[in-house]
Formats: structure tokens, C-alpha cells, sequence
């Protein structure tokens, strides 16, 4: 059964990478969308790096995050991040938040926080995360970033469980 869960959380990972480029080529490219404008763009990022503040044996460090988001050109956003949780079981967070650039940093570093709901956690781990009602919990998630050209990199803090350091690249909406 472990190996099945594992097994099939690799195909759906990979299905999604391997769609992606597609899918932004569709969009990005044209802008055909009337939800996409000028100014807008898609945010892929993974992680790097997890630390638990008060570490146990059953923690996993390793999220393996995938997370696409839209970040509009007005400094709102979207997106569904994939991982696995503390404990290793594949978790989904679908999220809306709100990137503010940081004065006097040329537009180099920025604060997000975005909120949403976090799905994954079960079993002996409902009860980790508050609120985990039907598996499904609110969850909101601090960050503090920096960008350069179309590399982003971020540290996010979930709750006072940890933090996590990632890295992602942002693919330009443009007119024609």
C-alpha cells in the first residue's frame, strides 16, 4: 500500500511537470485570456530546504514542493502548491494572498502572505495542523522573498511548526 501511495504521487508529480511548460506556453504566450493581462505571471517553485523548530524523529524535511502560482500585475495571486507534509503524506494547498514590495529595495525584495485551504493531513496527524475538520484545514502562510530578473526565492514560515526556503523562476505574461 506505502509503495502504491509513493508510486503514484511520483506519476502525478511528474504528469504535472510535464504539463506545465504546455500550459504556460498556451497562456503566457498570447494572452488570450481576459483574466491574464500585461504585467501578470506565472510563478513556478520548488523547495530547498525545510527546518522544524522543535525536530522529531517523525518529522520529514524533504517537502518535495511543486507550486504554481499567478501573480497578477495588481499584486494579488493565486495558486496550488503539492507536497508532502511533516510527516510525509502528499498534502495540497490552494491559496489567494498578496505580494507587498518592500520600500527602498528597487522592487528586489517583497512580503507575502497568502490563505487558503491545506488538504493531507490524516490519520494519527489530523489533529497537527488546527482546525483540520474533514481533512481540510485553514491555513495562512507568511513569507519574505527576493527577486532577481525571473528567479525568485522565498522563506515561509507555516505556523510555529517551521520554515521553509525555496526557489522558483516567473514566466512573464506578454501582449502582442
Amino acid at each position: 500500500m506505502a509503495g502504491t501511495m509513493t508510486r503514484n504521487t511520483t506519476v502525478y508529480y511528474f504528469l504535472f511537470l510535464l504539463t506545465l511548460p504546455f500550459t504556460l506556453s498556451l497562456t503566457a504566450s498570447n494572452a488570450t485570456a481576459d483574466w491574464l493581462e500585461e504585467g501578470d505571471q506565472f510563478y513556478f517553485q520548488t523547495s530547498l530546504y525545510t527546518v522544524h523548530y522543535s525536530p522529531k524523529d517523525e518529522h520529514n524535511n524533504k517537502q518535495n514542493l511543486i507550486n504554481i502560482e499567478l501573480q497578477k500585475a495588481s499584486q494579488w495571486l493565486g495558486g496550488l502548491a503539492l507536497f508532502k507534509n511533516s510527516f510525509g503524506q502528499s498534502s495540497q494547498f490552494a491559496y489567494v494572498g498578496y505580494n507587498w514590495t518592500i520600500p527602498y529595495t528597487q522592487e528586489f525584495m517583497y512580503f507575502k502572505f497568502v490563505g487558503g485551504l491545506m488538504h493531507g493531513y490524516d490519520g494519527e496527524y489530523k489533529d497537527k495542523i488546527p482546525l483540520n475538520q474533514a481533512g481540510v484545514a485553514p491555513a495562512v502562510i507568511p513569507s519574505i522573498g527576493v527577486r532577481y530578473k525571473r528567479v525568485q526565492s522565498e522563506i515561509a514560515l507555516f505556523g510555529a511548526a517551521g520554515a521553509m526556503w525555496t526557489i522558483g523562476f516567473n514566466f512573464p505574461i506578454t501582449g502582442e
